[in-house]
């Protein structure tokens, strides 16, 4: 898959960019204990490289979700080799996931957005609650562009569901965006994205898309796109946007 890159003397990327290390160097000394969500894709590499290469007080962490394909957590490595570092890992309640299964099927999220919504609730919902738990922010790596559930997508928010503040850094970057500072950066990445990836989670719910559909049509590709949220990024009363300049 080839990733098109922004003009590297872009005035507007170096303003784009300047604001997101403004933001994270905001949070690791306003809103600390501070931690960040990576899903480990394209974008939360950004926020990897930028968190680490100026030694930020923020957290990294990743859901093991036990279904996540072997490239991703080959992204794990990646990180410790090219940083020194170890990402913190949550992983699902083995008793819950054995309910489910027992209950339901290995694979049972196919069969209806309820049951799909289950199985993340046990894989990913509940190991982020614990994951969360004492800190007073959190980071993710969404972008307004990436669907149609993050168009109102503000770099700040605060998350009444967690009772913490939540920061989007790259809500405004664009697919392009991404992949010029992974390129100029020689950030390492998920070799998936090179396949027709551009969204990845986990395994049997993540394929390859096809030319001019939307980035994320690969996930839970069986769904409405309305539908494409896993319960991580409440909203519905639950999340306030706030305006950020």
């Amino acid at each position: 898959m080839s990733h098109v890159s922004s003009d590297s003397n872009s005035a507007a990327f170096e303003h784009l960019l300047s604001s997101t290390k403004a933001t994270l160097h905001r949070i690791a000394q306003e809103f600390t204990p501070a931690v960040f969500a990576s899903s480990l894709a394209a974008e939360d590499m950004v926020l990897t490289d930028l968190i680490l290469r100026d030694k930020l007080n923020i957290t990294i962490f990743s859901l093991e979700t036990g279904r996540l394909h072997a490239e991703t957590l080959g992204v794990l490595d990646k990180i410790q080799q090219r940083y020194n570092y170890t990402v913190t890992l949550f992983k699902p309640e083995q008793s819950a996931v054995d309910e489910y299964v027992k209950a339901n099927g290995l694979d049972a999220f196919y069969n209806s957005v309820e049951m799909r919504k289950e199985c993340c609730r046990i894989r990913k919902v509940e190991p982020l609650n614990r994951a969360l738990a004492g800190n007073k922010a959190w980071i993710t790596g969404q972008r307004k562009a990436q669907s149609t559930t993050r168009t109102a997508l503000e770099i700040q928010e605060e998350d009444a569901a967690h009772s913490m503040t939540k920061f989007n850094p790259l809500a405004d970057w664009s697919e392009d965006d991404v992949w010029h500072y992974i390129r100029q950066n020689d950030v390492p990445y998920n070799p998936l994205h090179d396949h027709g990836y551009p969204s990845i989670g986990c395994q049997p719910c993540t394929r390859a898309i096809e030319p001019g559909e939307d980035i994320r049509a690969g996930r839970w590709w069986w769904e409405n796109p309305e539908s494409k949220e896993c319960g991580l990024h409440v909203v519905d009363g639950k999340l306030v946007r706030v305006k950020t300049a």
